[in-house]
């Protein structure tokens, strides 16, 4: 064990092929009938529309595979995304066959709210949860296992991210006033951190090259002036649908897709907002070099400037390009192109 102790990364577990390609086919069946599930750290509250009865199990792999053993292939499953608890159902459902779709906790309280119902309860959660399978199933993405070695590079890319943000608190706490009575601490932390932060660039590199996939895919993105190895292989661990979505799909999913905000006669300035926070860090440092390296971006960002648009509005629109050209790069057809 490293200085830092353990340190838990939870992951979706993989499944074969078999189980993927059953996945496959049951996601586009329509489904009749729709599973609620409010995940709970040691049980799942469970809600079938079919007979109305809502039960709770516990949440362990065996009980959770005779849940999904008595599912038929008509029916949808919808559970949150509960800080890896759902990983175990997940993993269940997608091993028989079944159907399942992981809803954001925002949207299904949304959902919750527009009913005016009050009450919070883990029985009234896994109702809604079937009641919004079954109004909204058509739109709903149904959940596919990830690829392993996807997951591993996830862990490696995340935990060297709380590594870094733990060595700037640590440099921060050196440079306070005050700071020479824990100095001495403080620099054989500082000293760890670097050497683990170290280990996982290392790991990650040897993880890219072994994986043929992953080894093509970063090379593509990094042909992208302004997108380094690290950068690149953060936007394939956090942003893993690259190369399956549209253009505004992949600026929403990275929270960079501007939102009107207009009513009557007022309209106010547009903002980014939702998506995954933490792809827009990794984007960042990478516009602030395209616009200054690469002629095409910097003209487009010096263009947004003349034309009155604040710097950080221009750089965020930089942050945009970038992300729209690397899901371009890493589509099928380009690929083989």
């Amino acid at each position: 064990m490293s200085c830092l102790g353990r340190f838990a990364v939870r992951l979706m577990p993989a499944d074969n092929q078999k189980h993927a390609e059953r996945a496959a086919v049951t996601q586009t069946a329509n489904p009749s009938h729709f599973i609620g599930c409010d995940v709970g750290k040691s049980s799942i509250v469970v809600f079938d529309s079919r007979d109305g009865r809502t039960r709770t199990i516990p949440n362990h792999p065996d009980d959770l595979a005779g849940l999904a053993e008595r599912l038929d292939d008509t029916c949808l499953a919808i559970c949150e995304a509960t800080g890896g608890h759902e990983a175990a159902l997940l993993s269940a459902l997608i091993h028989i066959g079944r159907a399942v779709h992981r809803a954001d906790a925002r949207k299904v309280k949304a959902f919750i709210r527009s009913f005016g119902t009050l009450g919070k309860t883990d029985a009234i959660d896994a109702r809604a949860l079937a009641r919004y399978g079954q109004e909204r199933h058509a739109q709903l993405i149904r959940w596919q296992a990830p690829d392993h070695e996807r997951d591993r590079l996830q862990a490696l890319v995340l935990t060297r991210r709380d590594f870094v943000d733990q060595r700037i608190a640590c440099k921060n706490r050196l440079s306070a006033p005050g700071a020479e009575a824990v100095r001495r601490y403080l620099e054989r932390q500082l000293a760890c951190l670097e050497t683990e932060i170290a280990n996982i660039e290392a790991d990650t590199q040897a993880l890219v090259s072994a994986h043929q996939g992953l080894h093509a895919a970063t090379r593509t993105v990094s042909s992208q002036i302004g997108i380094g190895f690290l950068t690149a292989v953060s936007l394939l661990a956090l942003m893993p649908e690259l190369g399956t979505l549209n253009r505004r799909q992949a600026a929403a999913l990275a929270g960079l897709a501007p939102h009107p905000r207009q009513s009557g006669a007022t309209d106010a300035y547009r903002r980014t907002k939702g998506g995954r926070p933490e792809v827009k860090k990794v984007l960042f440092m990478a516009a602030l070099t395209a616009a200054k390296r690469d002629p095409k971006m910097r003209a487009f960002y010096e263009r947004l400037i003349a034309n009155g648009k604040k710097p950080i509005v221009a750089i965020t629109a930089v942050m945009r390009k970038l992300v729209i050209i690397c899901n371009a790069m890493l589509r099928p057809t380009a690929a083989a192109a």
